[in-house]
């Protein structure tokens, strides 16, 4: 074979190769700019905040309703410890009030004196329906004991009260209990979500490759984070103000009894 017919079948294999090199490179150009989301115009995610806004509609609605339900959930934490901390403020005033305070008579003085709170509600209600059971209040009648019957019906008097001082108390916690058991299960959707749509990027571009489940992959592992990320605050946040209910309600429990106790311990029963 000549020379000249060498040097033609060398720069006739060159260029098939090189022809192939091209074609096999648009090809793989065109796959991956497929699996890249519709909202990523065209534009690989380098970090999360990219996901979220290259994620699918479904996803972003997810995402969204997760973050009204932490801004809730936040806010309920905030108003609840302030709350908790101002009645822990006026049960120890008012237990130092109870504590100077020698008999019925000087109760009432020293809940003149205090501030508005559910322990001084809770003594003011008891206070004054046993005035109007045994005549104490009446102007020149003398003050007589109560009978059975009639201290039962004092114990019930005081135990709304002490249920509804309770129930205001407990404001807001059940949505921090919504808020802590529905946000994962958000998340859960949106993992079935995102999963969904790594499949579907299997089946348009015809292969498993990277480039096409990682999008719905993303999607999946963002809304699982914001889930819990939304839902360990408030479970948390719950048991311990639940908590702080519990030994608020024992503590009027407690000042209920203190009170009969008194009654009896000055022979007005």
């Amino acid at each position: 074979m000549s020379g000249a017919a060498l040097s033609l079948m060398r720069s006739w294999l060159a260029q098939a190769v090189g022809d192939s090199t091209r074609a096999a490179s648009e090809a793989a150009r065109n796959a991956l700019q497929t699996a890249v989301p519709a909202g990523g115009h065209g534009a690989l995610a380098t970090n999360p905040w990219q996901m979220v806004l290259q994620a699918t509609t479904p996803t972003q609605i997810i995402l969204v309703v997760l973050a009204v339900f932490s801004i809730v959930s936040w806010v309920l934490i905030f108003w609840k410890w302030s709350e908790f901390r101002r009645v822990g403020g006026q049960g120890d005033a008012f237990v130092m009030g109870m504590e100077r305070a020698g008999g019925l008579d000087e109760v009432r003085q020293v809940l003149l004196h205090l501030e508005d709170s559910p322990y001084t509600r809770l003594f003011r209600e008891g206070v004054e329906f046993f005035t109007d059971l045994s005549g104490a209040g009446k102007e020149g009648s003398t003050p007589r004991g109560i009978s059975p019957a009639q201290l039962e019906t004092l114990w019930m008097v005081l135990e709304k009260e002490l249920s509804e001082e309770r129930d205001e108390l407990a404001h807001g916690l059940p949505w921090l209990a919504i808020i802590g058991s529905v946000s994962p299960l958000l998340g859960l959707l949106g993992t079935v979500v995102g999963v969904m749509d790594a499949f579907i990027g299997i089946s348009a571009t015809g292969s498993a490759n990277i480039s096409a489940v990682a999008p719905g992959i993303a999607e999946a592992l963002i809304t699982t984070v914001a889930g819990l990320f939304v839902a360990i605050p408030a479970v948390m946040a719950y048991n311990h103000y639940a908590s702080k209910l519990g030994l608020f309600a024992g503590e009027l429990e407690g000042f209920a009894s203190e009170f009969v106790g008194t009654l009896a311990r000055e022979g007005r029963l």
